[in-house]
């Protein structure tokens, strides 16, 4: 069986410990897309984690982790990845990586930094990783797959050269900075060819035939529904799909193979970056609920900065389990809240004076003003609870309450940062 695994929101919504749980049950688990500007942490018995390339998956012998051709592939920052995970005492992953994954050049990098720089106080909130660049270069033909690193030589720097003769235009007469150089970056392909060598397959045949053979698959995604490049709150989005329904093509398997979608979502709201969040809160409100938040706080598992807070959105949650095609919900971080005599929940939002519970396009978004309703807190510690039936009585009513403006059936409730605090819950939809 295969299982999606997708954020509702904005990303940051605690997919990696849902992942990272789920796993223990699959032998596969595969990202789809996105690359190292967003980090998935993860909390076992190894220790705590920030993983920005590796899938989720990654801490189980069993388990075969896949880069798909979706992901935009950070070579020396994966194997930086590998070797801390190992330096800790995890037993080294096997891992599969796609020959037509896009490769992130130091280009990209750069001509993120450079664009971010020369935008000023309009600029994106880039993580300056190079993302766009790279997915940008993928459509626009001239990107560098995984493949190419083992083509005849001279076809590689003739192709670099082709490129380089594009990008210095922009380097030197857009970012007035030194041009690249074809005998530089190709030295550097050369390393890069013998970090991955041995993980280099054909991960579409490797999952084919894994379908046939009825493995359990985890596809994993990166951020959320609200940064979805098509769906999301444009022009502050990533510059991929992180939806469910481009996993079929993100990892190369057929759209009808994929049974279950989990969305997960969020206890209350959470953001790294630019772009319009309706029921953020700021000063004091916002620091105490960002210093309550996930574990060690909401900061970003990719920048370290201080993530944008605000309180549970259905208006926006809703629409992004839709987008997601979601068949049940992970509720997550609901222990973080334990602080709060009242919660409120977003549950409509105001436009020009009208009252509207479907989420909005970018343009009308930002007139938007959230719509409130006030629920009791529990004010207890519910992190060492192991059963849904053993929660307080304000607790469930919260829960329930989300489920209700939602319309998905929450199934999965995380009361903890530990892999194991995760209940069962049984939805009344």
């Amino acid at each position: 069986m295969i299982k999606a695994i997708v954020g509702a929101n904005w990303g940051d919504e605690g997919k990696g410990k849902i992942t990272d749980s789920l796993a223990a049950k699959n032998d596969i688990v595969v990202r789809f897309q996105g690359g190292s500007n967003a980090g998935h942490t993860i909390k076992n018995e190894y220790g705590k984690f920030a993983l920005h390339m590796l899938p989720s998956g990654a801490f189980y012998k069993h388990t075969t982790c896949v880069l798909g051709n979706g992901v935009a592939l950070n070579i020396p920052g994966l194997i930086k990845e590998l070797k801390s995970i190992t330096d800790q005492g995890v037993p080294t992953p096997h891992l599969l990586i796609s020959d037509r994954a896009h490769i992130v050049m130091p280009y990209h990098i750069l001509l993120d930094e450079y664009e971010e720089e020369r935008l000023g106080k309009h600029s994106f909130g880039s993580t300056k990783s190079g993302i766009a660049p790279c997915f940008s270069d993928k459509y626009a033909k001239i990107g560098i797959q995984v493949n190419n690193l083992f083509m005849d030589e001279d076809e590689l720097k003739e192709k670099l050269k082709n490129i380089c003769t594009i990008k210095n235009v922009l380097i030197e007469h857009l970012y007035h900075k030194e041009p690249l150089q074809v005998d530089e970056l190709f030295h550097t392909l050369m390393d890069y060819k013998k970090m991955i060598e041995p993980y280099v397959a054909d991960t579409t045949t490797f999952l084919h035939q894994a379908i046939k053979e009825n493995k359990n698959i985890l596809l994993e995604g990166q951020l959320g529904s609200m940064k979805d490049t098509d769906h999301g709150i444009y022009p502050m989005v990533t510059s991929s799909s992180t939806l469910a329904g481009f996993a079929t093509i993100g990892a190369g398997i057929p759209p009808y193979e994929i049974k279950e979608v989990i969305a997960v979502v969020k206890a209350y709201s959470s953001s790294v970056g630019a772009g319009e969040f309706v029921s953020e809160v700021f000063g004091d409100e916002a620091n105490s609920l960002r210093n309550h938040g996930a574990d060690g706080g909401e900061y970003g598992a990719t920048t370290g900065r201080p993530r944008r807070v605000g309180w549970f959105d259905a208006v926006a949650t809703k629409y992004g389990c839709r987008m997601q095609g979601a068949t049940s919900v992970a509720l997550t971080v609901v222990d973080a809240l334990g602080y709060l005599d009242e919660i409120p929940i977003c549950i409509g939002y105001e436009i020009n004076g009208t009252i509207t519970t479907e989420f909005p396009n970018t343009t009308d978004l930002m007139k938007a003003k959230p719509v409130l309703k006030m629920m009791p807190g529990w004010k207890c510690d519910i992190s060492t609870i192991s059963s849904w039936d053993n929660l307080p009585i304000e607790c469930k009513n919260y829960i329930n309450e989300i489920e209700k403006q939602i319309g998905f059936p929450i199934t999965l409730v995380s009361n903890g940062p530990e892999r194991s605090a995760l209940l069962n819950r049984v939805s009344s939809i």
